[in-house]
């Protein structure tokens, strides 16, 4: 961890983090929130910060507190600003919750405008066997001491990318070819991953580190803003604390829409989060 985040660590539910994605119950099932600017890249939220705001909305609303897997369609770009989440049950039953949630915001001329919409399972990972049979395995990538940054590389733009600021990234200098102008080719992304304060992560961190990294289309050789279509996360369990290992790939991109799969690894070598997202690319 960087000495700031050691000296100033937070813990769960006393964080930026927990207060920048903490909703006010306005009546059941509407929440009200304001969305951070913090958490921002240019002008636009970062969506697994979104995802968090929306997947806390549904655990309040849920019988089961922890997200299993939750679907997300990004249909506008959201703005720092008042929002208001609405939540709807599906279906409950005993190891298994389903909800959905909208996230909406308004226009200049006060007409509500619908950012994302979800759809999630809820249970409770506590209760989940501690049996392992796969052949995944942890990426191998330098130790924090010898990845890189963005307080490593030249000065941003004010404003350009405020999420960097809360966020402890660490990146794979083999997947950091972009940054010096000699992008690798690969579709590949890997990073330590924390936030910068020192929290350790549970499941609703889970939901941004998917979405926390640069790009993969960065390494291929793109530039410019990637916006996810869709998004879609699998939380495998409560990860160990300590820093987080993320690795995303993409394999293919073809008219103008690429895929990232992400995995997200704790300090006890295990899987905690997988996901899956379809995002557009700007070609030429």
């Amino acid at each position: 961890m960087p000495e700031a985040a050691t000296a100033t660590r937070a813990t769960i539910g006393d964080s930026e983090f927990d207060r920048d994605t903490a909703l006010t119950l306005r009546e059941p099932g509407v929440y009200d929130i304001d969305l951070s600017a913090g958490w921002t890249i240019i002008s636009a939220v970062n969506g697994g910060y979104l995802l968090a705001v929306l997947g806390r909305a549904l655990a309040d609303a849920l019988p089961h507190a922890d997200p299993f897997t939750i679907s997300a369609h990004y249909l506008t770009a959201s703005q720092p600003g008042s929002a208001v989440v609405r939540t709807d049950i599906v279906r409950t039953g005993r190891t298994l919750s389903t909800g959905q949630a909208s996230l909406f915001q308004y226009d200049e001329q006060g007409k509500e405008i619908e950012r994302i919409r979800v759809l999630a399972s809820y249970g409770d990972l506590g209760t989940l066997p501690d049996d392992v049979r796969t052949t995944a395995k942890p990426p191998a990538f330098p130790p924090m001491d010898q990845c890189f940054g963005p307080e490593d590389g030249p000065a941003p733009v004010d404003g350009s990318s405020a999420i960097a600021d809360r966020l402890m990234l660490k990146l794979d200098p083999s997947t950091l070819g972009w940054a010096l102008g000699a992008p690798s080719g690969k579709g590949e992304m890997r990073a330590w991953f924390g936030l910068a304060d020192g929290r350790d992560a549970d499941p609703f961190s889970l939901l941004l580190a998917v979405d926390a990294l640069p790009p993969t289309a960065f390494e291929i050789g793109l530039k410019g803003w990637v916006p996810t279509v869709e998004l879609t996360v699998h939380v495998r369990c409560r990860p160990a604390p300590g820093p987080l290992r993320v690795s995303i790939t993409t394999r293919n991109l073809a008219g103008g829409f690429l895929e990232e799969d992400a995995e997200v690894w704790d300090s006890a070598d295990r899987l905690v989060a997988q996901s899956r997202q379809l995002a557009r690319v700007r070609l030429g």
